[in-house]
């Protein structure tokens, strides 16, 4: 039988306090909350990390509805499914399956041909038998333990699984942990968001590599944005929104 569905949900730190904090230590910052208006973050912490990265896996370098595709496929494979819609912002918004998950066994031990059928290339597969190899072992932590971990300790876990990198985990703590302080310098949107607010570039403009700044410049600013800088990563992406007109500017902005 299908598990329950868990509704997305606010996270559980005081984003109120967030918002009044970072308008105080960088009134820049504070103009871009401003104009985007409320922050509408919402954590899905039912995953478990296990279920979460195979997740992350299938969507790599895939636009957001073959990927949900493939993650359909790749779990009704295995068992019958139920949609449910999930909000992340930093990506598009899509359509989620759960339901009957594959366990890390599972994954081990069926044929390759199965998950080449879901649409997974070789090297997703690989990752995704490596993944549960290391969940076995318990590199990659239950839900309940990495609930108890730090980020630097949850970073050096998760990244030891083939084709999960930082930026993959640093999506995680934000968006499935709801860590407040996670400032992800590799993202591009928040990199461009950085640049639209704090730097020279124009909403009209092309973007080229030195417009973006370095991951020094971002954390040097973002020290005045601690213990909030989840928070302020998500107005970054909500800057570009805002240039790209798929997000009103709040009236008086």
């Amino acid at each position: 039988m299908p598990r329950p569905i868990h509704s997305p949900r606010p996270p559980r730190y005081d984003s109120a306090l967030a918002l009044r904090e970072l308008a105080a230590a960088d009134p820049k910052l504070g103009k871009l909350i401003a104009r985007a208006g409320p922050f509408t973050l919402r954590v899905a912490s039912a995953q478990s990390p296990f279920e979460a990265l195979v997740e992350s896996i299938v969507y790599q370098q895939l636009h957001g509805k073959a990927a949900a595709t493939i993650h359909r496929r790749l779990l009704e494979s295995f068992g019958p499914t139920v949609a449910a819609e999930l909000s992340a912002p930093s990506i598009a918004a899509s359509s989620r399956w759960v339901g009957s998950h594959p366990t890390p066994q599972q994954i081990l031990d069926c044929p390759t041909p199965q998950l080449r059928a879901a649409g997974l290339s070789a090297n997703k597969t690989l990752a995704l038998r490596d993944l549960a190899a290391k969940t076995i072992d318990r590199t990659v932590p239950t839900l309940a333990r990495i609930r108890r971990m730090s980020d630097e300790a949850i970073i050096e876990h998760l990244t030891q699984v083939r084709g999960i990198g930082v930026w993959t985990v640093h999506m995680m703590l934000i968006f499935r942990l709801g860590r407040p302080d996670v400032l992800p310098t590799s993202d591009y949107g928040v990199r461009k968001g950085f640049a639209l607010t704090f730097g020279k570039l124009k909403p009209a403009d092309k973007v080229t590599p030195l417009d973006l700044p370095t991951p020094e410049e971002m954390e040097r600013r973002a020290k005045k944005w601690a213990p909030w800088r989840s928070i302020a990563s998500w107005y970054l992406w909500r800057a570009c929104d805002l240039a790209s007109g798929s997000l009103t500017p709040r009236p008086g902005d």
